[in-house]
């Protein structure tokens, strides 16, 4: 980092290695900037003491003192030249000897050719008038220009951060297996020929939607009376016997927070009251119910996909309820983390085959060990009973907005 400081008469360096002035760049490239500001041993080839004048400060961060533009192009062009830099940072101060002299250190910053440097040159000016500036250059590569010396080390920062992930090997996208995109784009397009305004697709279309991808679900039943749903119970009860009923309507997304499902119910009598009381509070609205096992317990998680107006399709992945660990709790197996990356694989798959599709979710989605995952055998998520038995999914109509892209259409 060169730095060139309004010294005037004197020649003292403000800043050097270990240093804690708080007030110089040097300082904050380090400490808030995440960048290092490696030590030159005299002599090395970044060392530029031979270029500027007696009092230099050259260990780096250098300290110029007052200098011509002649000199400090010099320093620059030799610190640009450098294996031993990755970039050059130059915080100026006009001085009284470039005043006198009529030098515009400015224009020493501009590199005369392509050759002349091989590294990043940012600029500081603290007499800049805006946050952020191009000084304009006649080989097309203008330098940057900060008027705060935090903002021009957190650009090379991200810069740097940039760079890395640009060096990274290319990921694959795996084969997927099981995929039927046509059916779940006549899904898509079925329910928006019925409701053109869109909306929420219901259990049925969710469930021959996600089974359209080879996403995993808990079996379910559709029943319209309080003997369809004792019938459901006995075919779907799990090993413990419980099963659950959920009330359904359209537009019915968070069940819970309207009392709208029965859990843990065990025989004949707890599903036919439970039916019996969903009717007697929601039998205006009230289409059918739905019929599910109660799911085992596992790790709580979250996923689903979005389509963003500004970055297309995006999936979302996180914790849930009360989980804090995704792979295993303290005395607890880990989940099957190779059936959730396949969830997440399908529901990306699904995002970018369905653009009409605008948003779908799983919450709560339950992970546990693949061996105690029964339905189905090789994945390792399943809702959770409270969710529907598959996802909630919001359809658009395909109306272009401004940009071209389909118009959002908003939750119900």
């Amino acid at each position: 980092m060169a730095d060139t400081t309004d010294t005037a008469h004197t020649a003292q360096a403000v800043g050097t290695p270990g240093t804690t002035d708080t007030r110089h760049p040097a300082w904050k490239v380090r400490s808030e900037a995440g960048l290092s500001v490696p030590f030159f041993e005299p002599g090395t080839a970044a060392e530029p003491s031979a270029l500027l004048p007696p009092g230099a400060v050259t260990a780096n961060p250098v300290d110029t003192t007052a200098v011509s533009e002649a000199q400090l192009r010099a320093c620059v062009d030799r610190l640009a030249q450098s294996e031993a830099v990755d970039a050059v940072l130059v915080a100026l101060v006009p001085t009284a000897l470039a005043s006198a002299t009529g030098d515009d250190l400015t224009r020493a910053l501009i590199p005369r050719g392509p050759a002349c440097r091989i590294r990043t040159v940012v600029a500081v000016l603290l007499d800049q008038s805006v946050p952020a500036a191009l000084l304009p250059s006649g080989d097309g590569r203008p330098v940057p220009a900060y008027a705060d010396p935090l903002s021009a080390a957190r650009a090379l920062a991200h810069a740097a951060a940039h760079a890395r992930r640009r060096d990274r090997l290319p990921g694959t996208v795996p084969e997927l297996t099981g995929i039927d995109a046509d059916t779940a784009a006549a899904v898509v397009a079925t329910y928006l020929a019925r409701h053109p305004e869109g909306g929420w697709l219901d259990p049925l279309a969710c469930a021959k939607l996600l089974g359209s991808y080879g996403i995993p679900q808990l079996p379910w039943e559709w029943a319209t009376d309080e003997d369809q749903a004792v019938a459901a119970a006995a075919r779907l009860a799990g090993p413990d016997g419980r099963v659950v009923v959920k009330a359904h309507w359209p537009g019915l997304l968070h069940k819970s927070e309207r009392g709208a499902i029965h859990l843990d119910l065990m025989n004949a009598s707890q599903v036919r009251a439970a039916y019996r009381d969903l009717d007697t509070r929601f039998g205006d609205v009230l289409s059918r119910v739905v019929v599910q096992p109660l799911a085992e317990r596992g790790t709580e998680l979250v996923t689903g996909a979005v389509q963003d107006e500004v970055f297309g399709p995006r999936v979302l992945f996180g914790l849930g309820g009360t989980a804090t660990e995704l792979l295993g709790y303290r005395g607890a197996r880990p989940v099957d983390l190779r059936g959730l990356e396949q969830l997440l694989l399908r529901l990306s798959r699904m995002a970018c085959d369905l653009p009409r599709l605008a948003e779908a979710e799983c919450n709560p989605v339950l992970a546990r060990r693949g061996d105690h995952v029964r339905r189905p055998r090789t994945a390792g998520a399943v809702p959770r009973p409270q969710s529907p038995s598959a996802p909630d999914a919001l359809t658009r109509p395909a109306r272009s907005g401004r940009d071209g892209r389909p118009e959002r259409k908003e939750k119900p």
